[in-house]
């Protein structure tokens, strides 16, 4: 498989997913942000962090930067698109997912181990896992906070988009749970097409020997299978 992972000015994540995608066996490039050829991949992936400082709105600028567009016509071609927090950020500004992240609820920083649960299948991202499951996934952000207006939740649901909702270590859904405000606890989302997944928690970080945690191989894993 091939897989293209972009790196935006203020990045700092990119490498650590360009290092788990390489240890599963995966042709990986690094993209700067300035180039203008994604180089043919299978999968595309806009990693976390704080691209162009998260200045004006995180992922504002970046959302201008000359790969978005060759980014914006691979997911609409239909080419897997995956964008973890900072890159979720991007997804939503470029308006290739629905919804906005703001600042969290309790104005702060976030960095911690974070339960989330699988709450559809129905994706090439969670194909599966299995419905329910639930993941250690670590989160590191201060605008992670997910919005969506009242009809786009109800579209959201009905379409069967959420994808990852915050929850405990058995899988409750509730205030207790939410680490951040997020609406409705959405941690992840993906697009109606289904090809395209933004997520605040980093499955990055927990998908090698070295972590603690190793619960984000399960999503890397159900996108490989996606794409066998």
């Amino acid at each position: 498989m091939r897989i293209s992972v972009v790196t935006f000015p203020g990045s700092n994540c990119d490498y650590d997913t360009y290092r788990v995608c390489k240890s599963r066996g995966h042709q990986t490039k690094l993209i700067w942000h300035k180039d203008s050829d994604l180089e043919k991949p299978d999968l595309v992936i806009l990693p976390g962090g704080f691209s162009y400082g998260d200045y004006l709105r995180c992922g504002a600028l970046a959302r201008f930067s000359p790969i978005v567009k060759e980014v914006i016509a691979f997911a609409r071609k239909g080419g897997l698109l995956v964008g973890i927090c900072n890159g979720f950020q991007i997804l939503t500004e470029c308006g290739l997912l629905p919804g906005t992240l703001m600042m969290n609820e309790n104005l702060h920083f976030i960095c911690q181990h974070q339960y989330i649960r699988v709450e559809t299948e129905a994706s090439p991202f969670t194909q599966g896992i299995g419905k329910g499951k639930v993941m250690d996934i670590p989160i590191a952000h201060k605008e992670g906070n997910y919005y969506i207006d009242p009809e786009g939740l109800k579209q959201l649901i009905a379409n069967d988009q959420i994808l990852f909702r915050y929850c405990d270590k058995q899988g409750n859904i509730n205030i207790e749970s939410n680490p951040n405000g997020s609406l409705d606890n959405i941690a992840g989302i993906c697009n109606k097409q289904r090809n395209i997944l933004g997520m605040m928690p980093h499955p990055e970080r927990s998908a090698t020997e070295t972590v603690p945690t190793k619960d984000g191989r399960w999503i890397f894993a159900a996108i490989e299978n996606a794409l066998e």
